[in-house]
């Protein structure tokens, strides 16, 4: 059983911070679940790039596209570039938190995303 720890506010929003604690812990059934969309006051690629070590699993968060299909918050080809830097090869969630599309949409938006970013850095 892994025990997995997401930044979801607070100090685990903060990357530096919650990798520290990760390393405290040192266990290998203990990481993180980075998530694109809650480095809250925080750099999110520095976050991101911060926890990737000790991922065991990712959350690609959405909240609204434009008319290419781009995330406007995050630039998901920077942050699946570090992910894969990191040498993760793993499952990537997919949430969508956004008001312009349904719930569905917004997800099947997210993997097209998804996709095509993992296509072009192949």
């Amino acid at each position: 059983m892994n025990v997995i720890v997401e930044n979801h506010g607070g100090l685990s929003s903060n990357g530096a911070w919650l990798a520290g604690v990760m390393k405290q812990v040192d266990r290998p059934n203990c990481g993180t679940l980075p998530d694109f969309g809650n480095f809250h006051d925080y750099d999110r690629y520095r976050g991101l790039e911060e926890l990737m070590p000790f991922a065991k699993g990712v959350s690609a968060k959405s909240h609204e596209f434009d008319a290419a299909g781009n995330e406007v918050r995050t630039d998901y080809k920077r942050m699946l570039a570090l992910v894969l830097a990191a040498g993760y090869h793993g499952w990537v969630g997919i949430e969508y938190e956004g008001s312009g599309l349904s719930e569905a949409e917004g997800i099947r938006a997210t993997k097209k995303l998804l996709e095509r970013v993992r296509a072009e850095l192949a």
